[in-house]
């Protein structure tokens, strides 16, 4: 399900990557990030909170021409062959580490750093052409989602600068409950109250209330780590000060992995 974008400004995004073979396989969430990116304003830059780069400390990368990370295994070889040649903006990187700074973070800026596939995967179907220059931002599952909220809303300046802010991760992650040999299976109860809860607050502006995700139903079913969940919170600051939720796009694979996607703007 594909809802419209009006553009206004460049809002702040958080998408559901899923599994690696959404960079290549047939799907409907695979489809909506097709056509996302001629959807949105074009951006003159792109930073991607991905919950498959984590630190201690806010980390931004500064590579001039990051390479494409294959940070998984057991997929097929042609996975491995993707390339994603997008170039990085030092410059930028280090504008945005000012601004964590600025909040209070202890922030460090790594010049080697590459793109991981909560980086690539989705902005490969996004942007096929890879000529926006691109940022991995790190996020720390060891700290609140209010802390990656606040991390966020340093990073609000950014879209008024035509840069796109992105949380990339799961909105229901929890692998090893997922029924692997039907893609189609229907939503678990547990899935589907959960998630209902949180897009709720999401989509009312219920800061709050989304904040305090461990009181939603199955939170820690849904989110028994929380590296997955923690990118939402981090476009949830970046969309600005009281921030409501669109839903772009929501689809469940497998029964358990909810890939829900929303724009996040001042109400």
């Amino acid at each position: 399900m594909n809802l419209p974008i009006p553009v206004v400004h460049l809002p702040s995004l958080f998408l559901s990557h899923g599994s690696p073979m959404m960079a290549v396989e047939d799907s409907p969430t695979g489809r909506f990030l097709d056509h996302l990116g001629e959807r949105l304003p074009r951006p003159r830059a792109i930073v991607v909170a991905s919950a498959h780069f984590i630190h201690a400390r806010p980390t931004v990368t500064a590579t001039p021409a990051p390479d494409t990370i294959h940070d998984f295994g057991g997929f097929p070889e042609a996975l491995y062959r993707i390339q994603y040649p997008a170039m990085g903006t030092p410059a930028l990187a280090d504008q945005i580490a000012g601004l964590l700074r600025d909040a209070g973070f202890p922030v460090q800026v790594d010049g080697r750093h590459g793109l991981d596939h909560g980086v690539w995967v989705p902005l490969r179907r996004m942007y096929p052409d890879a000529d926006i220059p691109v940022i991995a931002l790190s996020v720390n599952p060891a700290q609140t989602a209010e802390w990656h909220y606040r991390l966020g809303r340093a990073l609000a300046p950014l879209g008024a600068q035509g840069v796109l802010v992105v949380g990339s991760g799961g909105f229901s992650h929890n692998l090893r409950a997922l029924d692997w040999q039907h893609v189609q299976a229907a939503p678990y109860d547990w899935v589907a109250a959960f998630t209902d809860a949180l897009r709720e607050r999401l989509l009312a502006g219920d800061i709050a209330g989304a904040l305090d995700w461990t009181a939603l139903p199955d939170a820690h079913r849904n989110h028994p780590t929380t590296e997955h969940l923690v990118p939402l919170y981090v476009a949830l600051g970046a969309g600005g000060d009281g921030a409501t939720g669109r839903l772009l796009h929501r689809d469940v694979e497998m029964g358990g992995l909810a890939l829900d996607a929303f724009a996040f703007e001042p109400a």
